[in-house]
């Protein structure tokens, strides 16, 4: 199975009183959005699933993700992908969907470099996880720990350079 990990797009700042779940991708945060999908579907990214964080900066970046990838399916929520989220809350996330060929999660950091670690079985791992990169690691196994490999990971001005 093939995991895709992608960090939400460049979100307005928070402001007095305004939850930070209600904070609003910025109009820069959706074109290098697109960059980065469109680069994605170039190399052939087609999830059979999208799930997303709760948060509204989450959700509109996987609709735009939605939108670049042709993706026809539900958009399923769910809490294990909040900021505060634990990888381990991820990896049992996925293992519901393990007989899915590919799945895209739409997260939050300090969660989504944390999670690629997971899944890399590489705790140590530290990894700069750009708002808009996407990550892919292909999974060998649903056992109690994951083992992945990372085959690639795009970040927005990389994805700018390729179009």
């Amino acid at each position: 199975m093939d995991v895709y990990l992608l960090r939400h797009g460049v979100a307005e700042a928070g402001a007095v009183g305004m939850p930070d779940s209600e904070r609003a991708l910025t109009a820069d945060g959706v074109k290098k959005l697109r960059d980065v999908m469109r680069a994605a579907k170039a190399a052939g990214v087609d999830p059979a699933l999208v799930l997303t964080s709760p948060y509204k900066r989450a959700k509109q970046t996987a609709q735009v993700a939605i939108e670049e990838l042709g993706y026809k399916g539900d958009l399923i929520e769910t809490a294990n992908l909040v900021p505060s989220a634990q990888p381990e809350s991820v990896w049992d996330e996925i293992r519901v969907y393990k007989s899915s060929p590919a799945l895209l999660l739409v997260s939050h950091e300090p969660l989504m470099s944390a999670t690629l670690a997971y899944l890399l079985a590489s705790l140590g791992m530290r990894t700069e996880f750009k708002k808009g990169s996407l990550a892919r690691v292909e999974l060998e196994s649903f056992s109690a720990r994951p083992r992945g490999t990372l085959r690639w990971l795009l970040a927005p001005r990389l994805a700018r350079s390729l179009a």
